[in-house]
């Protein structure tokens, strides 16, 4: 019988250790839940794109993760998808790929796309606040921590201020389809966060989201901002 103590057996040679903003990169890879453009990468990361590439391709070396071509889509070469080796990336293709087309066909054919996203996203937000089986917070703050909760569910990986009014997103289950279509994949986290808002009792009125505000992270605004 072995024991669990002791360094865990070799893989083979040892791999350097990453630089901060690589390893911040990799982490941002296995986040996500479809294999990811660079483009897409550099938008949330906030890094210019040849050192993005550079940190991909020392990745993919490493055996860290791994690339391939999106398919053709028009004139020119298809973009690399990335993804981190052994993530979940390749377990749920169907649904971030319908996902995709669902914003691509509101994107395309809605009158006011974004109103409603929002619109969707608000009827998601109240479903899943009731689903929690929680009713209405005691007070503002309360009924906000509780939307910081159920978006750390959802896999956004919130980090909050003390009073949780601003919130770092700082991961997106749809990184792709979110760069690609902004105005309806944000649109609908926007209103997820004013649904559930609406569903512990606090007034969604002023609520903001700003994508790709930050390296790293949108910034979700739960109160009405001080301009």
């Amino acid at each position: 019988m072995t024991s669990g103590y002791g360094p865990r057996p070799s893989a083979g040679r040892a791999r350097a250790p990453l630089s901060r903003s690589r390893a911040a990169l990799l982490e941002t890879l296995r986040a996500q839940a479809e294999p990811t453009t660079l483009a897409a990468l550099v938008a949330i990361s906030g890094l210019h794109a040849n050192t993005v590439r550079e940190h991909l391709d020392a990745l993919v070396r490493q055996g860290l993760a791994h690339r391939h071509p999106a398919a053709p889509a028009g004139r020119g070469r298809p973009a690399w998808l990335y993804e981190a080796a052994g993530s979940d990336a390749a377990a749920a293709p169907e649904y971030a790929g319908l996902a995709a087309a669902l914003a691509a066909a509101i994107h395309r054919t809605s009158a006011s796309p974004s109103e409603d996203a929002v619109a969707a996203g608000r009827e998601w937000g109240h479903e899943l606040a009731r689903e929690r089986g929680a009713g209405p917070a005691p007070s503002a703050v309360a009924a906000r921590r509780e939307v910081v909760s159920l978006l750390d569910e959802v896999g956004f990986a919130p980090q909050a201020d003390a009073r949780s009014s601003v919130v770092r997103l700082t991961r997106c289950p749809l990184l792709e389809a979110a760069h690609q279509y902004p105005d309806v994949v944000c649109g609908v986290h926007l209103g997820l966060a004013q649904g559930a808002l609406e569903e512990y009792g606090a007034d969604p009125d002023g609520t903001e989201l700003l994508p790709f505000a930050e390296p790293g992270a949108c910034r979700l605004h739960l109160m009405r901002r001080t301009r």
